[in-house]
């Protein structure tokens, strides 16, 4: 009789936990940035249709580069921490493909999850990774410019940041933001090891 009664605490808190998880999004996350993930899929076609129609020839076969990569598994071996390089690539609106250099981006773990902070360059953000499934992370942040204090997330759309993260690589990822608050129709900021 006890076995099954700790077998049942033990489903409980497992069950508990996992809602807990599962939950904390759909209560941080804002109607604007919901809205924009749930036109994603239409935004990220049209942004890619604009960049391919009117970038440069190398641009296009960098972006086609990055685009092709697989979307892995965010398992237990893959492990976010530490320091990154990472770039910003716009598509869709004027110019409709600009492709930036490298900066620094650094991610850490306080103990509920990964935070991502972009620490070089002049455009930053900061943020905070949910799991949305073992192949794709949502992103909460915030945009800022450098030498000034980021806000913290739902200060409000000309600030915060979402998108949906994928693991590209044995040390790569990236992050895709449709509809960003400024200059394209989805960025991509795409991070290496």
């Amino acid at each position: 009789m006890i076995h099954r009664a700790a077998i049942a605490t033990m489903l409980c808190f497992v069950l508990a936990s996992y809602a807990h998880a599962d939950g904390a999004i759909t209560r941080l996350i804002t109607k604007s940035d919901q809205a924009r993930l749930d036109k994603y899929e239409d935004t990220r076609t049209k942004a890619i249709d604009a960049a391919r129609k009117g970038g440069g020839a190398n641009d296009i076969k960098q972006l086609d580069t990055v685009l092709a990569k697989p979307n892995l598994a965010f398992g237990e071996e893959f492990d976010m921490v530490g320091n990154w390089k990472c770039r910003t690539i716009k598509l869709g609106k004027q110019p409709p493909l600009v492709i930036y250099g490298w900066f620094k981006c650094r991610v850490s773990d306080d103990g509920s999850g990964w935070m991502l902070e972009k620490t070089s360059g002049s455009q930053r953000t900061k943020g905070r990774f949910y799991t949305e499934s073992d192949k794709r992370l949502t992103y909460l942040g915030v945009g800022y410019i450098a030498g000034e204090t980021p806000k913290t997330y739902n200060a409000g759309p000309e600030n915060d940041q979402v998108g949906y993260a994928y693991r590209t690589a044995p040390n790569a990822f990236r992050i895709e933001f449709p509809a960003p608050a400024r200059e394209s129709l989805m960025d991509i900021l795409e991070l290496q090891r």
